[in-house]
């Protein structure tokens, strides 16, 4: 019975207090435990689907970005009218698709996500005290500093699926699987959304994602636009760009050398991205992506492209052999090196997406890529940052356009490198923090193609 209790705590509502029994024998004694849940059930109107999803409910949406987001059931929130929901989800999508649609609607008064993305009626909302956002407590531990926050669960899950057996198994296809399982294990009811049911047997046991103990209704999809938030493609001729004239290819042929033979890396959205190009052919990098992927490779060719294989800055990718694919809960600056990059008070809110995740591992080596100043040529690197922290004191080296520094987490910045044609000086007008100067200073190193 003690294991009962712990499957019980684990599982919650999905071990529910059913009859129970135990048969003593001669020498020993042995138990057994029964549970009275109800089949999964399947629907054909995905609006009966949710149609006791009542006002004020909290809900999960799987999904990352547009990828894998269970276009149907939204669209069955929309003819409902269910008002006053929180939404638990990865990111908000964009205001024409998906939960942006819910947003035009007003259905949603709470969010709770990690990124916010490019959709500016979600940042309007928010800005304008429409909106409300969860905010996380951070506790020290042993000299570290760690999220402190409740298990995340809601009344329902809203999951977009790619198969599922007549039994309630269900599989999903690529990057699509993302939050999606993690969702669809944390709510009361998980409402599940696929492509195709096939018969019992078609999937092989061990092929299966999420079994049906955690699956309540399923509903296969009537259609699918999948919309892809970012196509993005490369021509067979493409080209390396090799001149270093440009800023943003200056810093990733720089960053491009921090690469090691067998290594794995994450790659943030933005100038990171650019990264595969400039991997030298002599070198094996496994480079990850923490929507769900491990092998990430270069940008399709058009005929390859495919909506449901996507890196974390929302472009279509493609995958290495050997690579693979995982749910996203297993993907998982200053003087001094803390990093804020998620937003500017009063004017973008973004998130920190998976970046609070990714630099808060002792053992995890962080470089940060960016332009030494921003638009109005202010100082990005600074002796305090006052803007809201993704990680501190975890940043181990930044490089610029104009130079590279290292970061002690104690005794600050030291300058190791140097863009031909600027000096010291130059270094010292355009960074808003003193820095040592590295005994060994040299030129600023690009990777060479």
């Amino acid at each position: 019975m003690a294991a009962l209790r712990l499957l019980a705590s684990v599982l919650g509502r999905r071990v529910p207090a059913g009859r129970s029994g135990r048969a003593l024998a001669k020498g020993g004694a042995c138990g057994f435990a029964c549970s009275a849940r109800a089949h999964v059930r399947f629907y054909t109107d995905p609006v009966k689907a949710v149609g006791d999803i009542t006002d004020g409910s909290r809900i999960m949406i799987g999904g990352f970005g547009l990828c894998g987001i269970p276009e149907n059931l939204i669209g069955a929130l929309l003819k409902t009218r269910v008002k006053d929901l929180t939404v638990i989800s990865s990111n908000v999508g964009v205001e024409s698709f998906g939960l942006g649609l819910l947003l035009g609607t007003k259905q949603i008064t709470r969010i709770i996500c990690s990124y916010l993305g490019e959709n500016s009626l979600c940042e309007h909302q928010y800005l304008a005290g429409e909106l409300e956002l969860e905010i996380t407590e951070v506790r020290e531990f042993h000299g570290q500093h760690y999220l402190l926050e409740h298990a995340i669960t809601a009344d329902f899950a809203l999951v977009k699926g790619w198969k599922a057996d007549w039994a309630g198994n269900v599989i999903f296809r690529a990057s699509a699987r993302n939050f999606n399982v993690p969702m669809c294990k944390a709510a009361r009811t998980s409402v599940v959304e696929v492509e195709e049911i096939v018969d019992v047997g078609s999937i092989a046991p061990e092929d299966i994602h999420v079994p049906n103990i955690y699956v309540d209704r399923i509903i296969q999809g009537e259609k699918y636009e999948k919309r892809i938030e970012r196509l993005t493609v490369r021509e067979e001729d493409d080209e390396i760009c090799t001149s270093s004239d440009n800023i943003r290819t200056r810093i990733i042929k720089r960053a491009a050398l921090e690469f090691e033979d067998g290594m794995y890396a994450n790659l943030g959205i933005g100038i990171p991205l650019l990264a595969p190009n400039y991997i030298s052919p002599n070198i094996t990098v496994h480079l990850h992506s923490e929507n769900g992927i491990l092998g990430l490779g270069p940008f399709p060719l058009k005929e390859e492209v495919d909506a449901d294989l996507i890196n974390a800055g929302k472009q279509t990718v493609t995958l290495l052999p050997g690579g693979s694919f995982f749910s996203s809960d297993e993907s998982f600056v200053s003087k001094y090196g803390d990093l804020a990059n998620w937003m500017i008070p009063g004017k973008k809110v973004t998130g920190m997406g998976g970046a609070m995740d990714l630099v808060s591992s002792s053992k995890t080596r962080v470089v940060v890529t960016m332009e030494h100043c921003n638009k109005a040529n202010e100082p990005k690197i600074v002796e305090k940052c006052t803007m809201p922290l993704t990680g501190k004191r975890c940043v181990d080296r930044i490089i610029t356009e104009k130079a590279v520094f290292d970061v002690h987490k104690k005794t600050g910045l030291t300058l190791m490198e140097l863009w031909d044609g600027l000096t010291v000086e130059d270094i010292k007008k355009s960074t808003g923090s003193p820095f040592a100067i590295s005994p060994s200073l040299r030129p600023m190193q690009q990777v060479k193609m």
